[in-house]
């Protein structure tokens, strides 16, 4: 099949995952249709004037909105997530209905391949609204359109992201640092490039229809651990201390009153359950990728957290 034939529309091409999604097509050759709701971000993240990408203002909880953006498309990657409810955006709002409506429209439009990006931990029946609306979103998602292909990522670094590099630079300025909990969570942290091309590679694999894919990094490590790693490649020796949960609930939810909240309760609530790749879900070695260390992306992060 010649991909450079076809286009693909990605839903939150300019966010955090999104736009490493889009980038791994266009290096594959595949025209991308860019949509989300900052279209001149574009320009920005990918360059100007490349002929293979292509900005359009869409808005995922808007049906014409999102039947424009997925006019004529071949696939579409439903790549836009939300960590803090505001307004009318919800948990249910996003990851449930508005999901559900790129789903319907896809099918409507004759779209061969949807791919729904989740999470690892998703759960229908979980008590945190943040962890059930990304397991009712697969749900609703696989009632229009059985055959789309689910992939969901461990918890993600790298460049930009709200989650090493936050440890980071907390671990540089605090001589104490509070964990979650006793610091047991168990977490098996991907990197994001990687997580793109596997979105990339899922599309591009026609077997790959109606799977569910569970991405996570070659390593699992307790939070602890994770800080303990963390602090050396940042020649950080601080003392960590143990915080209970219920104390980060209350936190987090004062943060959530600022505009760039350093925590959220969503956060909270996913540090509360071990997010580590099911033995028996297919992952990064079915899709033929060799997921990259977060010992190996460390020393590049530590540097740019200096910036």
């Amino acid at each position: 099949m010649n991909m450079a034939e076809h286009i693909v529309t990605v839903f939150g091409g300019t966010g955090f995952l999104g736009r490493r999604v889009v980038r791994s097509l266009r290096d594959r050759g595949i025209a991308v249709r860019v949509a989300s709701r900052h279209p001149e971000r574009t320009g920005e993240l990918f360059g100007s004037g490349d002929p293979s990408i292509h900005p359009m203002a869409a808005d995922v909880s808007d049906e014409a909105s999102i039947a424009r953006a997925i006019a004529g498309a071949w696939g579409v990657v439903n790549a836009v997530s939300l960590y803090v409810e505001h307004g009318g955006a919800t948990f249910q709002s996003v990851h449930v209905e508005a999901a559900r409506l790129v789903a319907r429209e896809a099918r409507k439009a004759g779209a061969e391949r949807l791919i729904h990006i989740s999470g690892i931990g998703a759960d229908a029946l979980s008590s945190s609204p943040y962890i059930r609306s990304r397991g009712l979103g697969e749900q609703a998602v696989r009632e229009v359109f059985p055959a789309a292909t689910l992939i969901r990522p461990a918890v993600m670094f790298g460049s930009g992201d709200a989650f090493l590099t936050v440890i980071i630079k907390l671990l540089r300025r605090l001589p104490a640092y509070p964990m979650f909990g006793q610091g047991h969570t168990r977490l098996q942290p991907a990197y994001v490039e990687d997580v793109g091309d596997s979105v990339a590679t899922a599309l591009r694999d026609g077997n790959t229809r109606g799977m569910i894919f569970e991405c996570a990094g070659p390593r699992v490590y307790s939070y602890k651990e994770l800080l303990r790693t963390v602090a050396a490649a940042a020649g950080t020796r601080p003392i960590l201390f143990p915080l209970p949960f219920a104390i980060w609930h209350g936190l987090a939810a004062l943060c959530e009153l600022l505009p760039n909240p350093p925590v959220t309760r969503n956060q909270i609530e996913l540090m509360e359950i071990d997010t580590v790749a099911a033995t028996d879900v297919p992952g990064f070695a079915r899709l033929g990728i060799s997921p990259r260390s977060l010992d190996a992306i460390l020393p590049t992060m530590v540097s740019a957290a200096h910036d």
